[in-house]
């Protein structure tokens, strides 16, 4: 008989004691960080891209194009049109003046800034006709229709 044991126990039922129940407060700590990057890094990836929002994740239904495409620099101003006539600028949704506003301030920043219309198919020429203007009247003078590549 081994020292220090007392009689009729066994050298399993200390080890088991030990582990009975797991501590899972730092897989939720770890879960919660991973959620907070998560949800950070998504926010940023649907803000960034060319143009500011020119491919931010918005689902514009564009016309099909067959000419040279125009390649986006970051100075552009891409100003999506959805099908419900609301317009869409660097990932949000923004009314009228607030996109007149937007305008102005590119034309202070940069006057060369060329302005890309991503219009849904659905969209009528007047509304797209009506953002082009806008533009015109701020000062941008460089104006774009952006298309689906393929015939």
């Amino acid at each position: 008989m081994a020292m220090g044991k007392t009689p009729g126990s066994s050298d399993d039922e200390g080890a088991d004691a030990g582990f009975a129940e797991i501590n899972i407060t730092p897989l939720t700590d770890v879960m919660l960080v991973l959620l907070i990057i998560f949800m950070v890094t998504s926010t940023v990836i649907t803000q960034q891209g060319p143009g500011g929002g020119a491919k931010a994740g918005l689902k514009v239904n564009l016309p099909k194009g067959g000419a040279a495409d125009v390649t986006a620099r970051t100075t552009d101003m891409s100003v999506a049109v959805l099908a419900d006539g609301r317009f869409v600028l660097a990932g949000n949704v923004v009314a009228e003046a607030e996109l007149k506003q937007a305008f102005d301030t590119a034309k202070a920043q940069n006057p060369d800034t060329v302005v890309i219309v991503q219009a849904d198919e659905g969209v009528s020429h007047g509304t797209v006709v009506q953002v082009m203007e806008m533009a015109k009247k701020a000062g941008l003078a460089q104006l774009a229709i952006g298309v689906r590549e393929g015939n």
